[in-house]
């Protein structure tokens, strides 16, 4: 009981934090708004945030962001790291829709640094977080599957590291669970930092990119411009080639055989990146 009191404090504190930031904006002139007219008299605009839930809030959302950026940069800063290590921390699906929102808000290269940051710090909170309160509470719920990833992870302890890999490559299992799992499997935290960071960039780059393209679409022209073809097929390198070296080095030295039909319930969770 102590644990989950322990969780619970900390899950109500961080939303607390994340409301008060969010709900407290400081106010942003009238000539920030993407319809202003010149020459009008700047008026303070004060918006609400709502997390998207579709393309088209996303869309918008972005553009709101984009030009409040311009006065507050360091607020939408502040704001966007606080929500994506919210959501990384404690395992709530949405991190695709920020990683697109990243490329939207702070561009291809800034917001791939971002969110390959964020998603590796959010992972190790979340690792310090079931290490501190859940793991055997993780045991309980999930017993059957903690078995077999522990009886994977003894196969391939001389490989671990190109064994987390190869599972963040191709989630058979969904990052959540592999990031409230790994101290359950006396994972270092070392070595799971870096599967993190190295395994999601492909991910990572394939969100942005594609929030970042989506901010420049316009019109049909805009779609099948060579700017934008040239970004789509270094996105479709990105995601096919590092999975093909993966699987390959795989095949060749992991133990991975039967781990589809044994966590295939967890493939329905994995938008929980």
């Amino acid at each position: 009981m102590r644990s989950l009191a322990g969780l619970a404090a900390t899950v109500a504190a961080a939303t607390v934090y994340l409301y008060l930031l969010s709900t407290h904006l400081p106010p942003a002139g009238d000539h920030l708004r993407p319809d202003s007219q010149e020459g009008n008299e700047p008026v303070e605009h004060y918006y609400k945030l709502k997390f998207p839930s579709d393309l088209d809030e996303l869309r918008e959302l972005a553009e709101m962001l984009k030009f409040y950026k311009r006065e507050h940069h360091s607020y939408v800063l502040l704001l966007f790291c606080s929500a994506y290590l919210y959501k990384q921390s404690f395992a709530i699906p949405g991190s695709s829709f920020l990683n697109m929102l990243a490329g939207a808000i702070f561009g291809p290269w800034e917001g791939l640094a971002l969110a390959c940051l964020l998603t590796t710090t959010g992972s190790t909170f979340c690792y310090l977080l079931s290490s501190t309160f859940g793991k055997q509470h993780v045991v309980r719920i999930f017993p059957e599957k903690v078995a077999m990833l522990q009886r994977k992870v003894e196969e391939n302890r001389s490989s671990l590291f190109f064994f987390l890999l190869f599972l963040r490559f191709f989630p058979m299992t969904p990052n959540w669970f592999l990031n409230i799992t790994c101290p359950v499997l006396n994972i270092p935290m070392s070595i799971f930092f870096f599967s993190v960071f190295i395994g999601l960039i492909p991910y990572n780059f394939i969100c942005v990119r594609t929030g970042a393209i989506l901010s420049e679409i316009h019109s049909l022209d805009d779609i099948f411009s060579w700017g934008t073809l040239a970004q789509l097929l270094a996105i479709a390198l990105v995601a096919l080639v590092p999975g093909a070296i993966i699987k390959r080095y795989s095949q060749a030295h992991l133990k991975v055989g039967d781990m589809d039909g044994a966590l295939d319930e967890n493939t329905t969770d994995r938008k929980r990146r």
